[in-house]
């Protein structure tokens, strides 16, 4: 498996930087949509087609091959709190984008929905992918308790 991690790690990479773009430019074009009555149905029909393109192949492409350098490297994903809140954050980009981004999209598309809780969502994804980034690069904390760690540390009755 060792052969597999650098590309692993550029795959991851280049998935998650994506995101953290795409994501950013559809938040650009919800707060222009949501000044601009003139663009704004062309903005929201970006926004719906640069999730479909690129928001959700590449958040299911970050959760795989985190996962995978997970299993395959000292890190682990629920080793360390940086990779265990790394995992939260990103499953929580992805309940945002299937329980507020795609439908306020569709809403905005349609003519209904607020268009400022259509930026507020797209603002808390790139806050929480851009928290993933700062983690990624600074490794805060230190290890998660396990069972077993606990168990080295208490003192046996016996």
């Amino acid at each position: 498996m060792k052969k597999f991690r650098k590309p692993l790690v550029l795959i991851h990479v280049i998935a998650s930087v994506g995101l953290l773009g795409a994501t950013s430019s559809s938040l650009l074009l919800a707060v222009v949509a949501a000044t601009d009555r003139d663009i704004a149905n062309s903005a929201y029909e970006l926004i719906s087609l640069q999730s479909l393109v690129f928001g959700i192949p590449l958040s299911f492409i970050a959760l795989a091959t985190g996962l995978a350098l997970g299993a395959a490297t000292k890190w682990g994903v629920l080793r360390y709190r940086w990779t265990a809140i790394k995992l939260v954050l990103l499953i929580g980009v992805i309940f945002n984008g299937a329980l507020m981004i795609g439908p306020t999209t569709a809403q905005r598309i349609d003519g209904d929905g607020s268009a400022w809780q259509l930026v507020l969502a797209l603002g808390l994804s790139a806050g929480l992918l851009a928290t993933s980034v700062w983690l990624s690069v600074y490794k805060p904390g230190g290890r998660l308790r396990t069972a077993s760690s606990t168990r080295e540390r208490t003192p046996s009755l016996a």
